[in-house]
């Protein structure tokens, strides 16, 4: 039984850092990128299919990971019915500028996640081989923290115009202005945390640590696929034929890589 609780430290401490960096941090700050340029639709369909395939090439160069054909075609299977489900039913009326650089973005943002699950596959090797296991929880605290330093970089560079204005006006209006807001968004803010951050990594930092970025990818890509019924449920964004479609493509992929383990 891993301990719990060993906060920053551990000989994988550098490497689940390095992984919440890039994946957490440079590969967020890049999809926040791509989603106004894109729309979300379209940012997550290139984003879901493209790290799978960079995650699966990674490990193969690095660590030396094979995949099985049938994983293969299973993995291929899943991010298929993602692509039908995310696809977007109109014509999008984007300029090709816009086309470029989100592209871009989404590029930058799938490399980005597809380093940091590499890497912590690679953080797990290193723990396990210096007898320093660690739980999953502690593993997605660590990233999160490389994560979260990268993040607040980038925040830093692209609000110091809007901290040098709010320097100049009145400090009790500011204060006003944030308590507003803050008491507004903290409660889906914290809930946001909770799911994703913490237990959603927490879980897929579980799954690094026994399977191959190439299969646990290609299932992490589904879930725009699980928030459909919670659209439908918390907006009434009702479900379209081809995102259901999708979703039944998608199941079958996940059903073939479970029944082949």
């Amino acid at each position: 039984m891993p301990p719990l609780g060993i906060g920053l430290e551990g000989t994988a401490f550098p490497l689940f850092l390095t992984s919440g960096i890039l994946g957490i941090g440079f590969g967020d700050v890049a999809l926040f990128q791509a989603l106004p340029r894109l729309g979300s639709r379209l940012s997550l369909l290139l984003i879901q299919c493209l790290t799978p395939p960079f995650g699966a090439l990674i490990e193969w160069l690095w660590l030396g990971t094979r995949l099985e054909p049938i994983q293969i075609v299973c993995g291929v299977t899943i991010l298929v019915g993602v692509g039908v489900a995310l696809t977007p039913s109109e014509h999008l009326k984007i300029s090709r500028r816009q086309l470029t650089s989100g592209t871009i973005f989404c590029l930058m943002a799938a490399f980005g996640g597809a380093c940091g699950a590499v890497l912590s596959r690679k953080a797990y090797a290193v723990a396990h081989a210096a007898a320093q296991p660690i739980d999953a929880a502690n593993a997605a605290f660590q990233r999160i923290v490389g994560g979260l330093l990268f993040a607040a970089l980038c925040l830093l560079v692209a609000k110091r115009r809007e901290l040098r204005i709010q320097a100049r006006a009145p400090a009790h209006l500011v204060t006003e202005v944030s308590k507003r807001k803050w008491r507004a968004v903290w409660p889906w803010v914290l809930a946001n945390a909770v799911a994703g951050q913490t237990i959603g990594v927490s879980f897929m930092q579980k799954a690094f640590e026994t399977t191959p970025t190439g299969i646990v990818l290609p299932i992490i890509a589904m879930t725009p696929i699980v928030v459909i019924p919670f659209a439908w449920f918390f907006e009434g964004e009702k479900p379209t034929k081809h995102s259901l479609l999708g979703a039944a493509i998608a199941v079958a992929g996940v059903i073939g890589l479970t029944l082949n383990r």
